[in-house]
């Protein structure tokens, strides 16, 4: 965002064309009439914490861990259409799966979020909105957890913990900047499309964002650009809301 000046981040993240995907478009994909349980590990398997990890994997690892696991091929299947032995798959599967558990081992004991469209979820997301749009920095930061990370694909700045993503959200309302947050929905979690109020009454599309949330906290934040507000029906700019 221009003028802005945001603190050093905390490292340099390896993905940076991860992209959000609507929910209206998934609706299929995770509205179906499933247990709890199950709809739990639907939602997850498109979340973008774990579409991150399967963009980390290299390409034969990738390979053998969609077909086997998510899609239920056999191992002799994806051999063939992998032009490779049985042993080869399992050996690329098994270091698939390692990689997928190593990354996600630092968030196994956070509380699992609030159901989709829940009055828990509700709750979160109604706070939030009063926060950003407030610029209240400290109804904020009440809301992260201690963990909490912000990542802004595709640029590599990442930033871990809750003190450090307050400096970052404090740049942004540096000046007397004002928000307006149009909600949405991307990888079955909530959404925001950011647009920055002008003096002219009309507030500029600045990024799309996207909430992980933890219980009933906030546990990670992905920013991503404003050219992929289209693709969630938002549009470019907002006049005299």
């Amino acid at each position: 965002m221009p003028n802005v000046e945001p603190p050093e981040p905390t490292r340099l993240g390896e993905v940076v064309w991860l992209e959000p995907y609507p929910d209206a478009l998934l609706e299929g994909a995770i509205d179906v009439p499933i247990g709890p349980e199950a709809r739990y590990e639907q939602t997850e398997s498109i979340s973008l914490a774990f579409m991150t990890a399967l963009q980390v994997l290299p390409p034969r690892q990738l390979a053998a861990l969609i077909l086997r696991d998510l899609l239920g091929f056999h191992a002799d299947e994806v051999a063939d259409m992998l032009d490779s032995s049985v042993d080869s798959v399992n050996s690329a599967l098994k270091r698939a799966r390692a990689t997928m558990e190593h990354r996600f081992t630092t968030t196994g004991d956070r509380e699992p979020p609030p159901a989709s469209n829940s009055p828990a979820e509700d709750a979160i997301v109604e706070k939030f909105v009063l926060a950003w749009e407030s610029a209240d920095l400290d109804a904020l930061v009440a809301l992260l957890t201690e963990d909490v990370f912000i990542s802004m694909p595709p640029m590599p700045f990442e930033y871990e913990g809750r003190e450090v993503v307050a400096r970052f959200c404090a740049s942004l309302f540096d000046s007397s900047r004002k928000f307006d947050l149009v909600p949405t929905r991307a990888n079955g979690q909530p959404a925001f499309g950011a647009y920055l109020r002008a003096p002219s009454g009309i507030s500029h599309g600045v990024g799309l964002y996207v909430l992980t949330l933890s219980g009933d906290r906030i546990s990670a934040m992905t920013r991503f650009e404003n050219s992929v507000l289209p693709s969630f029906g938002l549009p470019r700019s907002l006049r005299g809301r």
